[in-house]
């Protein structure tokens, strides 16, 4: 079992080494608007309970929702995860499928001071941006039509610091800063039938945003333990993200490219002009009760002033505000059997229900889901964390696209003393 604990460090170490740019999730056409889709701060154990955890401690895990909540850790922590996601949208026309699947984090905790000072680091996708959109449009001022593709691709990511501090055994803060870095792609295609012209030439628009500053967020924790004279725990967190003016470099060329894609000339019109763009602040609150490592429920809130968001040109792309409720739970039949495996695994379930940042067609895009997950003890504090998520955005009556999805969360956390234990015998 050390074996397996090192050479998975390793592998961490060497995933850190080659992450600086994640691979992209599944086509969907619901991540055009600002800077993507955003992934959240929850990790494989809270997505199985839909992504609730603002408020409950965790000993065994690092708690990457809520940096108050990291002076619960007692051990050394690294955290792996990937995520796979499956798509089916329906519109007007034909239904179309995608899938995809990458790395979603790492990350590593531990107490500088034992129950009173704790910190994390790591890296994550922050948002997602991969859609294609086909349409025909008319040439303005002629009857003639035109073939329109609009593409997106890539995201922005994060590098964190956070760090935990207890003020009394009831109430802890934290802070959490955060480096966002990285590009979103935008390309607009314009390609005239063959039959208009006996050789094919498409210009297109190629639009790059670079995003790179920092963003801070703040953490408090209460929690109120041997509730009724046993051994029940009550909790109450809220976490406050800043609103940010991300500095921000824009490029932009013209190209002509033939039949095959491939770009015969271009021109550049804007060659990494900086600007800003505002991210707005939002919040969550959340509420948990439970039965020490037995078992948990609890739900969470979450709100975002996106009306506020504006992008590099000072627009705000149809931005309104948007909230997430989510509830869910945990379950661990026997966390101290000797023998029967199953009583010792955790299991998980939640819903959730969330209202987008932005108008389509003047209406609200709504998602809701549903989660599963468990997590399978390895050694004897480790384990091996599955979920996954069944849910809808948008209806075909209100927005003309309807995006059905799965999605598939693994993680890997890995708990050991040995930082803090001076080993006598090797």
């Amino acid at each position: 079992m050390q074996n397996f604990r090192r050479n998975l460090t390793l592998t961490f170490g060497l995933f850190l080494l080659v992450s600086g740019v994640f691979a992209q999730t599944a086509n969907t056409p619901f991540s055009f608007r600002g800077i993507g889709d955003f992934y959240g701060n929850g990790l494989a154990h809270n997505q199985g309970m839909a992504g609730v955890g603002v408020s409950n401690p965790q000993y065994f895990y690092l708690n990457n929702q809520n940096p108050a909540l990291l002076v619960f850790n007692r051990f050394t922590v690294f955290e792996g995860g990937f995520i796979g996601q499956y798509n089916k949208i329906k519109g007007n026309g034909p239904t179309e499928s995608s899938g995809n699947g990458n790395l979603n984090y790492l990350m590593m905790g531990f107490p500088v001071k034992m129950g009173k000072w704790s910190t994390s680091f790591g890296l994550a996708p922050y948002s997602g941006v991969n859609y294609r959109t086909n349409y025909t449009d008319v040439i303005e001022g002629s009857a003639n039509l035109v073939d329109v593709q609009e593409t997106g691709k890539g995201g922005v990511n994060q590098v964190f610091w956070a760090n935990g501090v207890a003020l009394n055994k009831n109430f802890s803060v934290g802070v959490r800063a955060t480096y966002l870095f990285s590009s979103i792609i935008n390309e607009y295609t314009n390609t005239l039938p063959a039959a208009a012209t006996p050789i094919v030439y498409s210009p297109t628009i190629y639009e790059r945003t670079y995003i790179k500053d920092f963003n801070f967020s703040l953490g408090v924790s209460f929690h109120e333990d041997s509730l009724f004279n046993k051994n029940y725990r009550f909790n109450i967190g809220a976490v406050y993200n800043f609103k940010s003016e991300l500095n921000t470099e824009y490029y932009t060329r013209i190209e002509r490219r033939n039949s095959s894609g491939s770009v015969v000339d271009s021109t550049t019109l804007t060659n990494n002009q900086p600007g800003s763009i505002t991210l707005p602040q939002s919040f969550t609150v959340g509420m948990s009760f439970g039965k020490g490592e037995k078992w948990m429920i609890g739900a969470d809130y979450s709100y975002l002033k996106n009306s506020l968001f504006r992008d590099y040109f000072g627009n705000s792309q149809n931005a309104t505000d948007s909230w997430r409720v989510a509830l869910g739970g945990e379950f661990t039949p026997d966390p101290m059997a000797l023998s029967g495996y199953l009583k010792r695994m955790t299991y998980r379930t939640g819903v959730s229900f969330e209202q987008y940042p932005y108008l389509i067609n003047g209406k609200p895009v709504d998602d809701f889901g549903i989660n599963f997950g468990l997590s399978m003890p390895v050694s004897r504090i480790s384990s091996l964390d599955f979920a996954f998520k069944v849910g809808r955005r948008g209806t075909v009556q209100d927005h003309t696209i309807e995006e059905n999805y799965f999605k598939l969360y693994f993680g890997v956390t890995i708990n050991d003393q040995f930082w803090f234990i001076k080993r006598r015998f090797d």
